[in-house]
């Protein structure tokens, strides 16, 4: 695997005005990044119509997607766009009054679209023309529209947080529909919710498939490996360890490109500050100054060998927020 496409987005920079995580971006990104070469080409760049996103700093960037049959599927916080690629010819634009700080969207069998609504804790299913097809809440035996109104605009909204449970992957084994809950620190499934799987290391991200096997990120730079069949836990690979274990935090652990089962690229984001401190308390260098922080970038890792074995800071090509790593 030489070419990874990366999604992300620009950081927005002031110099007097301190910014709320959701303020943090201010353009989507797509890159194409020769990791031989260690160079780039941008794909996509996008910045959001002000009739879908809030009034004052919306963040805009490109959060988890996924690549299939020739398409490409990113959501920014209030939209999903579908891109043919290699070409990236935007093919469908969809915002619905109930996107509110979307984390991750991937197509079905049936030609659909899962999306992940993290700020209204739910996840719905969509068709590419826009039309609402199905929503789930994410917290068990609870109506989707419990604590939410379906005559609010969310795109309008800047932030719902604090979240019950924060769903931000959604992937499937077969035609079985799973999501991953940061607050429970699990997967979920929402088509037998009586099915789950215990990630209670730290807060998850990912899910991708492998064979028999599931591979989750974790926020703190774990890599939890699953057996699809028995839904237990087999094997965690620790980065902190493999990258040194300097006892500073590697950075937002999330994204994950898997070459084989022996080596990976995993995506960093610089640690910003957030008033919910409640999500970064697995952060060992709290208080640290942003510059000593580590920066935004890949790290290819083996994780049979237990070692890191290359890194590229994302920064310099214009990433500061990094969360999907895919396999051009």
């Amino acid at each position: 695997m030489s070419k990874i496409y990366l999604t992300g987005g620009e950081l927005r920079r002031t110099t007097f005005v301190k910014l709320e995580e959701w303020q943090s971006s201010q353009k989507a990104v797509i890159l194409e990044f020769d990791t031989g070469s260690k160079t780039s080409r941008a794909c996509a760049e996008y910045v959001s119509p002000p009739e879908v996103c809030a009034p004052d700093r919306p963040a805009i960037l490109f959060k988890s997607a996924s690549l299939h049959a020739g398409k490409l599927y990113a959501c920014t916080s209030t939209e999903v766009l579908v891109y043919s690629v290699p070409g990236f010819r935007l093919l469908h634009s969809i915002s619905l009054p109930c996107f509110n700080d979307l984390h991750h969207v991937c197509p079905t069998s049936r030609g659909t679209l899962l999306v992940a609504v993290t700020g209204l804790d739910m996840v719905v299913e969509v068709s590419c023309e826009g039309k609402l097809l199905r929503e789930w809440s994410v917290l068990e035996g609870t109506d989707p529209w419990a604590r939410f109104s379906k005559d609010i605009d969310y795109r309008r909204i800047p932030t719902t947080k604090p979240h019950h449970s924060h769903p931000n992957y959604v992937f499937q084994m077969e035609e079985e529909i799973w999501v991953t809950r940061f607050e429970q620190r699990d997967a979920m499934s929402l088509t037998h919710p009586d099915r789950r799987i215990d990630i209670a290391l730290e807060h998850p991200h990912d899910g991708h498939m492998m064979g028999d096997s599931i591979y989750f990120t974790t926020v703190d730079g774990q890599i939890v490996v699953v057996n699809g069949r028995t839904l237990k836990v087999e094997r965690v690979h620790d980065l902190n360890s493999m990258s040194g274990d300097t006892g500073q935090s590697l950075g937002w652990c999330r994204g994950l490109a898997l070459i084989d089962d022996r080596r990976a690229w995993v995506g960093f984001t610089r640690i910003r500050p957030t008033r919910f401190r409640e999500n970064l308390t697995w952060l060992k260098t709290a208080g640290a100054s942003d510059e000593l922080l580590p920066p935004t970038r890949i790290a290819l890792y083996d994780l049979k060998q237990g070692r890191l074995e290359d890194q590229i800071p994302l920064e310099p090509h214009g990433i500061g927020a990094i969360f999907s790593l895919l396999p051009a």
